[in-house]
């Protein structure tokens, strides 16, 4: 991470502009990742250092997104699309102390207070219970007593870190192998990882 600062301020315009490649994952919104058939949101979150205020952002790298304003636009296409059903997997926290999540958690409550089935909310085959719309999995003990998401451990996603795709082929058969003891829910994550 040092390199990449000294980078950044030896070659500055070129340097943001490749760290923008290296670090965006997605290029779509979320609208648009809905409206092309994504229902699974792998969901990094962070506080701005420095910032005042508890306001947290989506983050790979760099810096996107509020939460609230993601959380906004998948609210409207589940109004539009009623049946639907989308994850959303909070998966790393950064820059984040005891108020920051208990302001995520609120805001994520505030936001999707109609929509969310908590891990109490029943599993039917591929479906949900009438109503459900939206799962939520926080990968923190702060959700621990929040009733209205699930446990991290309940939506496990092992991670290959590899480069060879023989390797990563042989991984996903293990792990696929091994889903049914971890629950209901598995991430199956079929990248391989640059170098």
């Amino acid at each position: 991470m040092a390199f990449v600062r000294h980078l950044a301020t030896m070659f500055r315009q070129l340097a943001k502009k490749m760290m923008k490649k290296w670090s965006m994952t997605q290029n779509l919104t979320f609208r648009e990742q809905l409206d092309g058939g994504i229902r699974y949101f792998d969901l990094r979150v962070s506080s701005k250092p420095g910032e005042p205020g508890l306001e947290i952002y989506f983050i790979h790298g760099l810096f996107g997104h509020r939460v609230r304003d993601g959380m906004a636009d998948i609210n409207r296409f589940l109004d539009a699309h009623p049946r639907e059903v989308v994850f959303l997997d909070f998966n790393h926290h950064y820059a984040m102390g005891p108020d920051h999540h208990r302001y995520l958690i609120s805001a994520l409550q505030e936001v999707d207070r109609a929509e969310l089935r908590g891990r109490g909310g029943v599993v039917v085959g591929v479906g949900l219970e009438r109503g459900s719309k939206v799962l939520a999995f926080y990968h923190h003990p702060s959700a621990q007593d929040c009733p209205f998401l699930w446990p991290g451990s309940r939506i496990p996603a092992p991670w290959a870190n590899t480069t060879n795709a023989d390797k990563l082929t042989q991984f996903l058969e293990t792990t696929l192998g091994e889903r049914a003891q971890h629950g209901a829910f598995h991430v199956s994550q079929a990248i391989l990882t640059p170098r």
